[in-house]
């Protein structure tokens, strides 16, 4: 009895399992502590930029996603691989004693509904007449054959359908990080541009605060000889305490405007970082923006009119497996067999060669699960098409009011800068004309106040300019203003 033949399977089955997998211990990872901020260059947008990119939390859960996708399109592959399987059997009991082992390995075609498959069966002993498929000669039997469908699952089929969705999902996943890259470099410029807005407004009502405080010691000497009157340094102690009010409430909007700054400007290990107020830029000149203009293919770079289209596509595959469904099936299959070895118990009519075809055909004759797919798949097109037409008319009318607003911005801006300057001339002028004692304390301090209130409105305006030109960035997907490319 060659009864251990049954082993060869159970052995190969054996072989082929994994090893138990080792329990690993997961900790939670700690919330994250604001990283003070030990530098001391000006800080710039570009470092902000590449900060985020690199390390904001949103950008890299959209990247997990993607691997998620990618994950998903292996085990959609999963469907094309080679499968092995063996089986035996032996008669422990009765007249017959036959065994016999058999292993097989399957392979699906990927560019066919059909499948190609060898196998190599062995026995020994007896079998019943009506197992007489069972005998094989000394050495067994080698086998090879091929299905190949004709009409359904020829040009596509439900593996095929797993696959190209899978690969779809990739794109739009990807689509999906690109724009919560843009919406986050987008904020992150808005932040910057705030903080930097918020430190100069800062600095303009320091330098307002300054000019009373100097001016205090002049006019309490005057006063304590007599050349000026009380009510005067009284005046002047009145505006310096409304000036060191304003001083006071634009600190605590630059400490808020760092705070919200840190959630995008982060270290090398991820932490937010909070800026000190010495890496303020000296000028407004950090106020200038990206670099952005409205371009004639930014459709194309939109990532959410690119994964509209990618779901369309998606739309047009289960479209074609439907239709798919609707054809008759029609396979072809053929098949060789040859029993090598000693001639055994079965005789000598099993060792020629053999060949077998044949054919196997059905024809739905309602199938209206396959009907209504093809409806719902139309129908979820169409809907998808009208999206994309409106939202490729949206997103032009969207840059060109972006592009109506950066102009109308800058011209804002060069009227605020024709104000500043002639505001500072007056207020120098009055400065001059109150020593020489030809004005009086009210006007200089409305000529100063004048001039530091156009002062403010001139950095407004430029971080107006800022904004615009931030959001035409992310209105065009310009990968390279929001710092997302080199």
């Amino acid at each position: 009895m060659m009864r251990s033949l049954l082993l060869i399977p159970a052995l190969l089955v054996t072989t082929a399992l994994p090893a138990p997998a080792v329990a690993q211990r997961i900790t939670a990872n700690p919330a994250p502590v604001p990283t003070p901020d030990t530098d001391s260059a000006p800080l710039t947008l570009d470092a902000v930029l590449q900060a985020s990119a690199r390390a904001a939390p949103q950008i890299i859960e959209a990247l997990a996603k993607v691997r998620a996708a990618e994950g998903r399109a292996v085990t959609a592959d999963g469907a094309f691989d080679t499968v092995f399987e063996a089986d035996g059997r032996s008669r422990a009991l009765g007249y017959y004693d036959g065994t016999v082992a058999a292993a097989r390995a399957t392979r699906p075609l990927t560019g066919n509904g059909g499948y190609v498959y060898g196998g190599y069966r062995v026995s020994r002993g007896d079998f019943p007449v009506y197992e007489d498929e069972n005998y094989t000669n000394r050495l067994g039997e080698v086998k090879v054959g091929a299905l190949y469908s004709l009409l359904r699952d020829r040009l596509v089929d439900e593996r095929r359908t797993r696959r190209t969705l899978a690969s779809a999902d990739i794109d739009i996943a990807q689509f999906e990080r690109q724009a919560v890259a843009i919406g986050v470099q987008r904020r992150a410029i808005d932040a910057y541009q705030n903080w930097v807005a918020a430190g100069l407004r800062l600095r303009a009502y320091r330098d307002l605060l300054d000019l009373s405080e100097s001016r205090r010691g002049g006019l309490a000497r005057q006063v304590q000889l007599g050349a000026r009157p009380d009510i005067l340094l009284a005046e002047n102690d009145q505006n310096l305490v409304r000036r060191r009010a304003l001083v006071v409430r634009a600190e605590g909007d630059f400490r808020a405007a760092a705070n919200a700054l840190s959630l995008f400007y982060r270290d090398a290990a991820g932490e937010p970082v909070r800026v000190g107020p010495e890496r303020l830029p000296a000028d407004a000149s950090a106020l200038a923006g990206v670099a952005a203009a409205a371009r004639a293919d930014f459709e194309r770079q939109r990532p959410d009119l690119q994964m509209l289209l990618a779901r369309i596509d998606q739309g047009s595959a289960r479209l074609a497996l439907a239709q798919n469904d609707l054809r008759p099936r029609l396979d072809l299959r053929g098949e060789l067999g040859k029993d090598v070895g000693p001639i055994g118990l079965g005789g000598p009519s099993r060792t020629p060669l053999e060949a077998a075809v044949g054919f196997r055909f059905s024809l739905p004759l309602q199938n209206r699960a396959a009907k209504g797919k093809i409806v719902e798949a139309r129908a979820e097109m169409d809907a998808l098409a009208a999206r994309q037409r409106f939202l490729r008319d949206q997103i032009a009318v969207e840059v060109e009011g972006i592009t109506i607003g950066v102009a109308a911005a800058e011209k804002l801006a060069a009227i605020a800068e024709q104000e500043r300057q002639l505001a500072e001339r007056l207020a120098a002028a009055e400065r001059r004309r109150f020593e020489l004692g030809s004005s009086d304390f009210f006007l200089v301090n409305q000529r100063e106040e004048t001039a530091n209130d156009a002062r403010v409105r001139l950095i407004d305006a430029q971080a107006r300019i800022a904004a615009a030109r931030a959001e035409l960035a992310a209105a065009t997907a310009d990968r390279v203003a929001l710092g997302l490319e080199p």
